[in-house]
């Protein structure tokens, strides 16, 4: 689980770069033929590692119901992240991977609701594999960002 955890400590590193170095406007700029914008996707990257990780082991989540609804699988912006959502969301990325890093080595995780995943070719059995699911998933996102980038 350590290199799980240290993919997961890079990608958070990678996307940090975006928070630091792009303005709110294109944070929040929807491209053309694009259906969200880089604070959505980092937004959602957070709010699915907890669901995934936590939601589905039974286990109380750190993000807000708040950022859950807004971003979760099958929603869009529907109003600009302000600079205040967006220093959330910078500080929840990695205080996120930290608590579950702690969390799974202080063993909380006892139990875990099975999951299939939206293009149901993928079942997560166990919060090991919800971690390792979860890096691919960061990774995918990543990828729609750095399109997103060359248009913002």
């Amino acid at each position: 689980m350590e290199t799980t955890f240290r993919v997961n400590q890079t990608s958070r590193n990678f996307l940090e770069n975006f928070l630091e170095n792009l303005s709110l406007d294109q944070l929040n700029k929807i491209p053309d033929n694009f259906k969200n914008n880089i604070i959505w996707n980092i937004g959602h990257i957070v709010v699915t590692q907890q669901l995934l990780v936590y939601k589905l082991s039974g286990l109380p989540m750190v993000v807000s119901d708040k950022l859950i609804a807004k971003y979760q699988k099958g929603t869009k912006p529907e109003e600009p992240a302000t600079q205040k959502e967006v220093d959330e969301i910078r500080s929840l990325l990695f205080s996120t991977v930290e608590k579950a890093k702690k969390d799974y080595e202080n063993s909380i995780f006892k139990n875990f609701m099975e999951y299939t995943t939206q293009t149901g070719n993928f079942t997560i059995h166990n919060v090991e594999e919800a971690f390792e699911f979860n890096n691919y998933h960061e990774a995918l996102h990543v990828g729609v960002i750095l399109q997103l980038k060359k248009f913002v």
